[in-house]
């Protein structure tokens, strides 16, 4: 085949392929095993970071992909494009599960799935419900980890935040660039009301023995630290750091293992 006729049918491929694909693209690349864990309702699917010692679980939520085709038109797989936080999880040396949501990666078209579940009631109870019994799941199958952090990337961290409240065995939650305080951003941009969702700011503190860092973009338009703060004084030693030029989608791997990671 012509080297000009190889690079165009790659470059059409690559164009063609699924939001699932190109995530067990990634996955494949990084050596993570695939595994479709049952929730409460749903099934979940999952990838982990094999062979890797330790008691301490890290559990990564990815952000919301593409709930919306148009303003008022559900999209037919909500599957992110880019999966930010499983590329995070790359960098991260301990044990770790990129747990999937509800009819997310591909099983959209399955029942009980409906577009209702990844946009109105994206945030749901449940969706946490379901998402806090797959991660059940994974850890009565490997009850060598003792401890969990959560760590979540926009709307995976409002996901994190409230699944971190219902394992006692938490001990740390990082989320990035998430819209902790949802009416304000729903109101902000001018997006439907999550109507059936689980709002962080009308929830419990979270336990003072959780440590939580929660991080924000200084040139972030979607989710600014306006719509963080409310969240973080609600809390016990909460911190909320932001990070001077870094916008929503940029540059967060730079900083990831390096510093986030690190900090206790």
């Amino acid at each position: 085949m012509p080297l000009r006729l190889a690079a165009a049918l790659a470059v059409f491929v690559a164009a063609c392929a699924t939001p699932s694909s190109r995530i067990d693209g990634v996955a494949v690349r990084n050596g993570y095993s695939r595994l479709v864990l049952p929730g409460r309702d749903f099934a979940h699917v999952a990838y982990v970071k094999p062979g890797i010692r330790g008691s301490v679980l890290h559990v990564y939520i990815e952000h919301d992909g593409t709930p919306w085709a148009t303003p008022t038109t559900p999209a037919a797989d909500p599957t992110p494009s880019h999966p930010l936080a499983l590329e995070l999880m790359a960098q991260d040396d301990a044990p770790a599960l990129y747990l999937g949501r509800p009819c997310y990666f591909g099983r959209a078209s399955e029942p009980p799935c409906e577009p209702i579940w990844w946009t109105h009631r994206r945030y749901s109870r449940p969706v946490i419900e379901s998402m806090d019994a797959a991660l059940g799941t994974f850890l009565a199958g490997h009850p060598q980890y003792e401890s969990l952090q959560f760590f979540g990337y926009s709307g995976g961290g409002v996901i994190a935040t409230l699944m971190a409240a219902d394992f006692p065995q938490t001990t740390r939650l990082v989320t990035v660039a998430a819209p902790l305080d949802i009416e304000g951003w729903t109101t902000r941009h001018g997006y439907a009301r999550l109507e059936g969702s689980l709002h962080p700011l009308l929830e419990p503190p979270l336990s003072p023995a959780i440590a939580q860092s929660h991080f924000v973009g200084g040139a972030d338009d979607v989710v600014p630290a306006a719509l963080v703060e409310p969240f973080v004084a609600l809390q016990y030693g909460a911190s909320l750091q932001s990070v001077a030029q870094f916008t929503h989608y940029c540059c967060w791997e730079s900083v990831w293992k390096g510093t986030i990671l690190r900090q206790r």
